[in-house]
């Protein structure tokens, strides 16, 4: 599942195989870019920022793309066969001499003039992993709405920028409250340690092929994807439910034991999920 860092490591990737390197193929399969052609200009940079992505190519132009529940991009030596999915789930073709980036099932892509990029991320909040990162102001923001639940708020990247549904449900866990603990109820003590917490986990797996948040061989992570198996901690059964206004589906987990707190009162029964 696409965080933050997930991003961070495929901005690495790209801008490793692209950045400095004149485009030979360029294959933008969106409507609304079919006639775009951007063939002869020089990769400058590959940027993230939050869970977007931004590519700037030279002639002050930025291939934004998102890649939100199930895009990916994948990076092939020229000559091997891609294995990213079948052809019609191809979005982007970006070709150098040596090497070729496939972005496959990416739900937003648009050119923008580099000097609009604001445009397209104007509205995020700090970046966990970017040189913008600001704790107080992160924490701010969180704070702003006392009422809404705190998984909610997580999730909102105008708050903070690179949290998803498995560090939300992460760190619910690692602060001991519920996801449905309104964010002004949020201890103290527990909400300054908050921003360093979030930044601690995505900075640790942004260089990791496997995420993890325990820390230790066996288990990766210790609720998210864990219903209805036991609680790392205590052994409860993990549980299970759908948090959000049911626009999108957002399986959220957390230990009724380990994380005391408002809950939903009968959570439906689910298949449980794995990160």
């Amino acid at each position: 599942m696409p965080e933050g860092d997930t991003v961070w490591q495929t901005a690495r990737r790209l801008h490793g195989a692209l950045a400095g390197k004149v485009l030979i193929r360029s294959d933008l399969r969106v409507p609304r870019l079919a006639t775009a052609d951007l063939t002869g200009r020089t990769v400058l940079d590959v940027t993230p920022r939050g869970k977007h992505l931004l590519t700037r190519v030279e002639g002050g132009l930025t291939l934004h793309s998102h890649l939100r529940m199930d895009g990916s991009w994948k990076v092939y030596e020229n000559g091997r066969r891609w294995s990213g999915g079948p052809g019609h789930q191809i979005r982007a073709i970006l070709g150098t001499t040596d090497r070729t980036a496939v972005g496959y099932r990416l739900p937003v892509l648009e050119l923008l003039r580099t000097a609009d990029e604001h445009r397209a991320v104007g509205h995020l909040g700090p970046d966990l992993l970017g040189p913008d990162w600001d704790p107080d102001r992160a924490l701010a923001n969180l704070l702003q709405d006392p009422a809404r639940p705190l998984g909610e708020a997580l999730l909102d990247q105008r708050n903070l920028a690179g949290i998803g549904n498995v560090y939300k449900c992460e760190l619910c866990f690692l602060l001991g409250v519920t996801p449905w603990l309104p964010v002004g109820d949020l201890p103290a003590e527990r909400a300054a340690k908050l921003p360093a917490l979030a930044r601690k986990l995505l900075e640790t797996n942004r260089d990791r092929a496997i995420r993890s948040t325990t820390g230790r061989r066996g288990p990766d992570l210790f609720v998210y994807g864990r219903a209805p198996r036991p609680c790392l901690r205590c052994h409860t059964s993990v549980r299970v439910a759908d948090q959000g206004d049911g626009s999108r589906e957002r399986p959220t987990y957390w230990c009724p034991a380990c994380q005391p707190g408002p809950a939903p009162a009968t959570p439906p029964p689910r298949r449980s999920r794995t990160n």
